[in-house]
């Protein structure tokens, strides 16, 4: 599953604007140095907030450190660009939870998606949508989105993350072997919360999770 660094990105981003310390940083953005600090332990990075501050900055950049620090005219063009399935202009975002409402919206041919969003590195996900609870902290927080890509049962890879849409819940989790070969095993990363098993009959999508940030739009 691929992450994105808060802390890379904040030295990036001290780095791009000529900035010496956190303190300047947090000054600029209008935040405490103890709430920079959080981003940075967290791994968790208020996009919005920051481009709220620095509008000119590309959010490629940002995030990966490919590109032009500054948004170019074509950026600025393609970012309000007409939703579309074509992944060369990115993948669709549902701003649906997916823990609340998201099986009916993928599986509806009328839903549209709010609009297409473009991250390098997660070039493999199909669709993005939000997600809520804190059962995978640290790894994926409450309020990020995850990318997804639809697999098979067959494509399951025990110990990584997954996200499943059951008979009567939907959850994200690792999932491991179960007690036998018609259970599996979802386990949380939080260790304030509890494994759980499930019969393998009772899934009705399933999606691996390509990776998670925070949300910036």
């Amino acid at each position: 599953m691929k992450t994105i660094s808060s802390k890379d990105a904040i030295e990036r981003l001290k780095s791009g604007l000529n900035l010496s310390s956190d303190n300047a940083l947090a000054e600029l953005l209008g935040i405490s140095k103890a709430t920079l600090s959080n981003w940075k332990s967290r791994n968790s990075i208020d996009i919005p907030l920051v481009f709220s501050k620095c509008e000119q900055i590309s959010i490629d950049w940002l995030l990966t450190g490919e590109g032009d620090m500054l948004k170019s005219k074509d950026t600025n063009e393609s970012e309000s660009s007409m939703v579309s399935y074509d992944p060369k202009v990115g993948q669709p975002y549902y701003d649906v939870d997916f823990l609340g409402g998201f099986s009916e919206v993928y599986n509806s041919q009328v839903s549209l998606p709010e609009r297409n969003i473009i991250v390098p590195g997660f070039d493999r996900a199909n669709l993005w949508c939000n997600v809520t609870g804190h059962s995978m902290e640290p790894q994926i927080n409450h309020g990020d989105i995850i990318a997804l890509r639809p697999c098979t049962l067959d494509d399951i890879q025990f110990g990584e993350i997954y996200a499943v849409v059951l008979d009567t819940i939907r959850t994200i989790k690792i999932l491991r072997k179960g007690s036998s070969k018609d259970f599996l095993r979802y386990v949380p990363i939080n260790p304030n919360f509890d494994e759980q098993e499930f019969a393998v009959s009772r899934i009705i999508n399933i999606f691996e999770v390509v990776g998670s940030i925070s949300k910036f739009f």
